[in-house]
């Protein structure tokens, strides 16, 4: 009687699917989740791309230099353009004027990280007209998805992977002065 009940109740198939379901939920949920981080990383890089040119256009054009306070201004604008998926406070930057005004120099303008892996922004320095002007813009992703900062990085114990961003441009020569007049 008790083994016709045990080979009865082990026959019984209601409960398979909710089985199969619980061993292969974790997975398929940490993939998903994967898939999903992974496309907001290079979205996010995306968007600091674009809002460093977007920033860099107002130093290009002399409007960074005319407001009363150039960095305030640079800041407010690259965080008004990133702010859809990226924490503006976490954004380090740095513009640093070329000295000799070639495009060659920024070649060897190398950035410098700390120990944490944090820039170390130079000054911030819009220039004037006609100079050539080195923008960076860096931020730190840190990742919740187990296993995917260590497939990027080669580290099993750091999760965050940095965006770096360079745009080198050449400022218009624009007009400094209302009062002149060869503008």
């Amino acid at each position: 009687m008790l083994l016709r009940t045990i080979r009865r109740w082990w026959r019984r198939e209601e409960g398979v699917t909710a089985v199969e379901f619980s061993l292969v939920a974790m997975p398929m949920f940490t993939m998903i989740m994967g898939i999903l981080e992974l496309s907001m990383f290079f979205a996010s890089g995306n968007i600091l791309e674009g809002a460093s040119q977007e920033a860099g256009r107002r130093i290009r054009t002399g409007q960074g230099q005319a407001a009363n306070d150039p960095e305030q201004a640079f800041k407010d604008f690259l965080c008004a353009n990133v702010s859809t998926i990226l924490r503006c406070e976490d954004i380090q930057y740095e513009v640093i004027h070329i000295a000799d005004d070639t495009f060659g120099s920024a070649e060897n303008m190398e950035p410098q990280f700390d120990e944490d892996g944090n820039l170390v922004p130079g000054s911030f320095d819009v220039g004037n007209s006609s100079d050539v002007i080195l923008i960076r813009a860096h931020y730190k992703w840190e990742f919740v998805t187990p296993f995917i900062a260590a497939m990027l990085t080669g580290s099993p114990t750091d999760n965050t992977v940095s965006h770096l961003t360079t745009v080198v441009l050449k400022t218009e020569p624009y007009c400094t002065s209302i009062i002149q007049t060869n503008c």
